[in-house]
C-alpha cells in the first residue's frame, strides 16, 4: 500500500458516492454558480455572526451529501473536517447535533485533501464502511481573524486573495456508484523564509510543486497521465510560480492541464485580487464542479493538490516566516462497485 515514503496506493479503490456543496453570494455570482447545490444571498445566512454563519454552511453540505446518497445517516461512522477559525470551532459546533465519530483536522486551507486521504485511508483498510470529509470557511469570519474586520474597509495588495464563503463535504464508501479515490500523496512542511500574509499564493507555491513531484516520482507517472492537475488555492500568483518551479525541475505540465481552485470559482470582474483562498476554495471546486465533469464523462482521471499556509495571527505578529503544506488525492472516473 506505501509507495516510496509518503504516498498510499488505495487497492480498493474507495467510492465517493456523494458530494454536497453550498455558497454564498460572491459565489453565487462566480464562473461554477451552476455545480453547487445550493447558494446563500446574503453572507449572514440569518445567523447572529459570521462565524455561527459558517457553522451553517458545513451542517448544510452534511445534510445535502446524506440527502444526495443511498444511505442514511445513521449509516456514516466518522466526519473527518476542520477550518480556519479558533480552535476550528465552527466545524466542531457544526457537529453538536450529527451522531458521529469526529476527528478535528487543521492543515489550514489544505483541509480538504488532508480529510479526503484519511477518509480513503479508513474505507480502503476496512476500519469504516462510511465517512464523511469536508470543510467550511466565511469570507468575513476569516478576515476578522487573520486581516482586519471588513467593516474596517483596509486596501490590500494585488496578491492578496478573496476568502470563499462556502462549504464542501463528500462521502467516501467501499462501495457504490461514483469517481474512486486511487491514490494520495502526503505532503511535508515546507518554508521558504516568507513572511507576507498578504501573499499565500507565493508562500504556498513550493509546497505544491514538492508534493506534485512526490506524487509523480513514488507513483512512477508522467503528468499526462492525469487530465487535470487541480491546485487549490494558489491563485493568480502562486499559479504561475508552482508551474515556473515546476518547468525549472524538469516536471513539464501543460498549462491548460494545470489549473487551480483559485482561479476556477471567480468571475474576473469580481473584485478578488489574485483569486479565491480558504479552506472551501478547493472544496467546492473539487467535490463539485470538477467532479461533475468526472460524472459527466469530460474527464476521467484528476490530481487534487490543495495547498495550505500555515501560519497564525500570532505567528505573524511575531514576525515568523509563513510553513505550508500540500496534500495530493488522485481521483479517477469508476465503475459501479456493488
Amino acid at each position: 500500500m506505501l509507495l516510496g515514503k509518503r504516498t498510499w496506493m488505495f487497492t480498493n479503490k474507495p467510492v465517493i458516492i456523494s458530494t454536497g456543496t453550498v455558497g454564498g453570494p460572491m459565489e453565487a455570482k462566480g464562473k461554477i454558480a451552476d455545480s453547487f447545490d445550493l447558494l446563500h444571498d446574503d453572507q449572514w445566512l440569518e445567523q447572529a455572526s459570521f462565524e455561527k454563519a459558517q457553522q451553517l454552511l458545513l451542517e448544510q453540505a452534511i445534510d445535502i451529501t446524506i440527502n444526495k446518497s443511498p444511505i442514511e445517516e445513521e449509516q456514516v461512522e466518522f466526519f473527518l473536517g476542520g477550518d480556519l477559525i479558533n480552535q476550528i470551532t465552527p466545524t466542531t459546533l457544526a457537529l453538536n447535533s450529527k451522531d458521529l465519530g469526529y476527528f478535528g483536522l487543521f492543515n489550514a486551507c489544505a483541509t480538504s485533501t488532508e480529510g479526503l486521504a484519511l477518509a480513503a485511508l479508513m474505507v480502503n483498510n476496512q476500519a469504516a464502511n462510511y465517512v464523511i470529509t469536508g470543510t467550511a470557511s466565511h469570507n468575513a469570519a476569516t478576515e476578522r481573524q487573520y486581516r482586519y474586520p471588513t467593516e474596517y474597509g483596509s486596501q490590500k495588495p494585488p496578491t492578496a486573495q478573496w476568502t470563499v464563503t462556502g462549504a464542501g463535504c463528500a462521502l467516501i464508501a467501499q462501495e457504490g456508484t461514483g469517481p474512486v479515490i486511487t491514490s494520495a500523496t502526503i505532503g511535508k512542511v515546507i518554508d521558504m523564509g516568507l513572511t507576507d500574509p498578504f501573499n499565500m499564493g507565493g508562500a504556498m507555491a513550493p509546497a505544491a510543486v514538492d508534493t506534485i513531484m512526490t506524487h509523480l516520482k513514488e507513483r512512477n507517472l508522467s503528468p499526462s497521465y492525469y487530465d487535470l492537475i487541480i491546485t487549490g488555492d494558489l491563485g493568480k500568483v502562486g499559479r504561475e510560480s508552482s508551474l515556473e518551479l515546476l518547468n525549472q525541475k524538469g516536471i513539464h505540465i501543460r498549462k491548460e492541464q494545470y489549473v487551480d481552485c483559485g482561479l476556477s470559482i471567480y468571475k474576473r470582474e469580481q473584485p478578488i485580487l489574485a483569486g479565491a483562498s480558504g479552506t472551501a476554495a478547493s472544496a467546492v471546486a473539487i467535490y463539485g464542479y470538477y467532479l461533475d465533469q468526472i460524472k459527466k464523462g469530460k474527464i476521467k482521471k484528476i490530481l487534487a493538490v490543495a495547498t495550505g499556509s500555515l501560519h497564525s495571527p500570532l505567528t505573524v505578529q511575531q514576525k515568523n516566516s509563513i510553513p505550508c503544506i500540500a496534500h495530493a488525492v488522485a481521483i479517477e472516473a469508476g465503475s459501479d462497485k456493488l
